[in-house]
């Protein structure tokens, strides 16, 4: 007997957009580059990144913006919630706000990127591996908090 594909579901604050996607994500990260810090108000934004073959919408269709050349990030045009980001250097994902999931707990964050942008006075203190830019093909800067001192904006 197979094992039942787990289904993940989210949405955004009035409802008017919903979503599922099945089985496990690709990967859930905490990104401090500063458009997605501007899209979501706050000082870090945590994306899952889901393969568009196993994610549909199930309510409703999402406004686009093209915030820069080859990305759009979509949201609720009736509350104004982020719902997701797609960008043309990763094809065939889409990239959730893990704010907007049903079940935030079952899916943890296993990085930081573009710790080189991220703001000086905030720090998540976890153990997680930081990287300056995006992960794919690079090496972590380190694990664990970065020292106010090592942090770019923190010399101005």
């Amino acid at each position: 007997m197979a094992d039942a594909v787990a289904t993940t579901t989210g949405r955004c604050l009035c409802g008017a957009i919903r979503y599922a996607f099945e089985g496990p994500p690709e990967w859930v990260v905490h990104c401090h580059c500063e458009s997605c810090r501007r899209q979501v108000s706050s000082p870090v934004a945590t994306f899952v990144g889901v393969l568009d073959r196993n994610f549909r919408f199930t309510a409703g269709a999402p406004q686009g913006y093209a915030s820069s050349p080859g990305v759009v990030r979509s949201f609720c045009a009736a509350c104004g919630s982020p719902i997701a980001y797609r960008t043309a250097r990763l094809p065939g994902e889409v990239h959730l706000f893990h704010g907007t999931l049903d079940d935030p707990d079952r899916l943890l964050p296993s990085a930081h990127v573009f710790t080189a942008e991220r703001v000086a006075w905030f720090e998540v203190h976890d153990d997680l591996p930081r990287y300056a830019q995006g992960r794919r093909g690079t090496t972590p800067v380190g694990t664990g908090p970065q020292p106010p001192s090592e942090t770019p904006r923190s010399r101005r």
